[in-house]
């Protein structure tokens, strides 16, 4: 054998020895391995990291943790609660008139941008500055711009002067093309300043409101109202290799985006500029871990003594991993490469066991909490349709009330949700002040007896249409023409039949349904609504008749109008939640209860599977991201790992094997040459 030959094999037995001490399927640095790095993932990346326009839940999980805000939710209170975030202490409010609310917010002094190099756009060599009032301003000003194009434009509007801001603003970049292309702070300093914002000094911010908007606040509480520096706005335009800065976003919170690549990764990492980090002695409400919470919160944990009361974040870093693909994610979950976890249908029967956690999960020592959703899924009815609208009186009232009683949203759940979701009584879910959870609609309750009854005073005996002598026909519309589709509503059009109603699944794709929903064609149809924040005005004007669909496209699809409703609507919208609000919701929920322009089923509930070493968990519900309240056990992570991924070695050993097969043979023929 020639030399050459036996160092091959001697370097192959070699290589296979090695693997066999460094096999590993970790698909991050060991030098991570003790530190607070959050791994989750995410499908496909945000479409805009801007906040005055960012919408989706995706962008979100990036700008909740990036920028701060005015006010904050406190993480473990229910129904939620709004605390001081940016500003020192909850906003005082004045009356100026019948018309117009002030709100002062007093900002916390000292407060800085994260490090970024679009500063010395202000001072040479700045890395960062001071938030200011005008920051705020600056922002809701890029709220108002036509250009920039919210979606929270509407609800912003309730501000004084936004929309003649915005007006002005079109106004001159219309009559003079230059005016068009200089900056925007500039462009806005020409048209503004706007009405109703004004920054007295530094650190005070007043904001006048329309009276019957007090519902504002909750937008202070999202990444939409957060402070922009202009410096970022005009820095990053993309050009000469700068991104745009809907993929560069530059805040004050407690992480900031450290790498952006959509195809595979993200990471934040805590912002050593934080004020909860600069500032611990100011104990500010959103940057320590509460000391109180809701009922049952001591018990899960969440009150542990040894943080309660501490600065905030405990997590060091969020790594977001792309996973294009459901399966590989989930297991990527049980091997401990992913901190938290949903549950994907193909594993649930696996996972969850008669409404909790199988003995194979517990015994890993995963965790399930079930959280339910500001959200409300119903069947509507077109109360413009002859037939099932409110033109026909009782006699339509009662043939609602009768298709009402006869949908079993318990059994509708076990069927098409895995049992997620919590039947629902009234358009308001859990969490929200109004909700009452011992409030039993009786027009919720399935009573087949009591439907067969009012459907015969509804002028059906039997379901029989009289005038046809055949049974009632009627139009169930969707946009959903999935064969998983049809079986959900196969399953109510089946318990109308128990009446003697015979209703058609008319499925069609959404274009076609907008269509019909906008021409009134319609008579039956199913829908859902998430708030975007926990009042119970943002699910009870639904049925506003302002927002009637036929009328102004707005979202009361079902086309309801009743004077008294409209009338405590306006009230109750108007008011704090005090005794009077919740007689007038109450009000409102019999109304509703009453005339059936829905059929109520779910609120929907998340279940979310989190390892045991990830502590201080409470699912939020809504889309705002808590992961500086949460913390990492790193030790104990590290040994579950290890001890779920134990390399499969019997390949490298047969390798090993067959490498000194072929080994000592060549030893033998090298010796003999040799003599």
């Amino acid at each position: 054998m020639r030399h050459g030959g036996w160092r091959k094999i001697v370097a192959g037995g070699s290589l296979a020895a090695l693997a066999l001490v460094g096999c590993t399927n970790n698909p991050y640095s060991d030098a991570d391995q003790n530190r607070k790095v959050l791994y989750t993932s995410y499908r496909e990346a945000p479409r805009t990291l801007d906040p005055a326009v960012a919408y989706t839940t995706s962008a979100h999980a990036i700008t909740g943790e990036v920028y701060e805000t005015l006010l904050e939710y406190h993480y473990l209170k229910r129904p939620y609660v709004l605390i001081p975030g940016l500003a020192a202490a909850l906003p005082e409010s004045t009356e100026l008139d019948a018309d117009w609310t002030l709100y002062r917010f007093a900002l916390r002094e000292g407060v800085l941008y994260q490090q970024d190099p679009c500063f010395p756009l202000d001072a040479e060599g700045r890395r960062t500055r001071k938030v200011v009032a005008a920051d705020f301003a600056f922002e809701l000003m890029r709220l108002a711009d036509p250009g920039v194009n919210s979606p929270v434009a509407e609800p912003l509007g309730n501000i004084r002067g936004f929309a003649e801001f915005a007006e002005r603003l079109s106004a001159a970049r219309e009559a003079d093309e230059n005016f068009a292309a200089r900056p925007v702070r500039e462009q806005y300093a020409e048209v503004g300043p706007m009405e109703g914002v004004r920054a007295g000094g530094l650190y005070g911010l007043e904001i006048e409101v329309s009276s019957r908007y007090p519902q504002i606040l909750y937008w202070f509480a999202m990444p939409f109202t957060a402070p922009v520096p202009w410096e970022a706005v005009a820095y990053y335009d993309g050009e000469d290799g700068r991104p745009g800065f809907a993929d560069h976003p530059v805040g004050t919170g407690p992480y900031f985006l450290a790498k952006y690549d959509k195809h595979s990764r993200m990471i934040l990492e805590a912002n050593p500029n934080w004020y909860g980090v600069l500032h611990p002695e100011w104990r500010a409400p959103g940057a320590t871990y509460p000391v109180s919470g809701a009922p049952g919160d001591a018990e899960a944990g969440r009150l542990d003594p040894r943080v309660v009361g501490q600065p905030l974040p405990f997590i060091e870093r969020i790594e977001f991993r792309r996973e294009k693909e459901s399966i590989p994610y989930f297991n990527k979950f049980l091997q401990g490469y992913y901190d938290a976890a949903g549950i994907i249908k193909e594993s649930f029967d696996k996972v969850i066991h008669e409404g909790g956690l199988s003995d194979d999960m517990r015994g890993m020592g995963i965790d399930l909490e079930k959280s339910v959703e500001p959200s409300v899924f119903y069947i509507g009815f077109n109360m413009d349709d002859e037939t099932v609208g409110a033109s026909g009186g009782e006699a339509n009232r009662k043939l609602r009330q009768a298709m009402s009683l006869v949908i079993d949203t318990e059994e509708y759940t076990r069927l098409f949700s895995n049992g997620r979701g919590v039947p629902a009584q009234s358009p308001l879910p859990p969490g929200l002040y109004g909700y009452d959870p011992e409030y039993r609609n009786p027009f919720r309750q399935v009573d087949l007896e009591r439907a067969r009854a009012l459907i015969a005073e509804a002028g059906y005996p039997g379901g029989i249409d009289p005038a046809t002598g055949a049974p009632l026909e009627l139009t169930f519309d969707t946009a959903d023409t999935s064969a998983q589709g049809r079986l959900r509503f196969e399953f109510f059009t089946r318990a109308w039949r128990q009446i003697g109603i015979d209703v058609g699944i008319e499925a069609t794709n959404y274009n076609q349904f907008q269509e019909k929903v906008r021409n009134g064609a319609y008579q039956i149809f199913m829908w859902g609504w998430f708030a975007d924040y926990p009042d119970p005005e943002n699910f009870l004007f639904l049925l506003w008749s302002e927002m009637g669909r036929s009328t102004g496209g707005g979202p009361n699809t079902a086309n309801f109008s009743s004077p008294r409703y409209d009338e405590l609507y306006i009230s109750m919208k108007a008011r704090t939640n005090d005794a009077a609000r919740l007689a007038e919701i109450k009000e409102m929920r019999a109304i509703l209860e009453f005339e059936r322009p829905w059929i109520e089923l779910t609120h929907s509930e998340a279940y979310s599977l989190f390892h045991g070493w990830l502590a201080y968990v409470k699912p939020f519900g809504m889309s705002f991201p808590m992961t500086k309240y949460r913390d990492l056990d790193t030790e104990l992570r590290s040994k579950q790992r290890e001890a779920w991924n134990q390399p499969i070695l019997w390949p490298l050993y047969a390798a090993l094997a067959l490498g000194v097969a072929l080994v000592i043979p060549g030893i033998f023929t090298f010796l003999r040459e040799r003599q």
